[in-house]
């Protein structure tokens, strides 16, 4: 799930390439939630508040809620293929990782959030970020499904 529409038509054919690639693997779903408009008069907690409104709008009590987060754990290819390993044997209904708008997340998100997983200890666009889970979700499968993608 993600906020706003990404914007670069480069990004989003890398970022569809992925996700063609991920449903060979498992069940996607792409969620992308519109982006606030008139954001001038909005402050970032208002507008983080806004966000977070629409994120828990789209979530079910069953969801496993995994927030994209610079403060979340950071784990090697192995370790994230691992983590959705075990997420998988709970035989949870849905893993729904979550990458916020710009601002980040609103407190209320937070609370909400199951786990927290950050893609390093760098600060990247949110839209950035998008291809770069894609492509560490692919990569994850990839290492589960003995398909020689990863290189130890």
């Amino acid at each position: 799930m993600l906020i706003g529409k990404t914007d670069d038509t480069c990004l989003q054919k890398l970022m569809g390439v992925y996700e063609k690639r991920i449903m060979n693997f498992t069940g996607f779903d792409k969620i992308t939630l519109p982006a606030l408009k008139n954001t001038k008069n909005l402050s970032e907690k208002q507008q983080k508040e806004k966000e977070g409104s629409l994120i828990l709008d789209k979530l079910t009590s069953s969801d496993y809620v995994v927030l994209l987060d610079e403060r979340g754990k950071e784990m090697t290819s192995q370790q994230f293929a691992g983590f959705l390993q075990k997420q998988m044997n709970t035989g949870l209904k849905n893993l729904v990782f979550v990458i916020g708008g710009p601002y980040g997340f609103s407190e209320r998100v937070y609370q909400r959030a199951n786990f927290k997983i950050a893609l390093s200890q760098m600060t990247f666009s949110h839209q950035l970020v998008r291809l770069i889970f894609l492509e560490q979700l692919y990569r994850g499968l990839a290492i589960l499904n003995n398909h020689p993608y990863h290189h130890d």
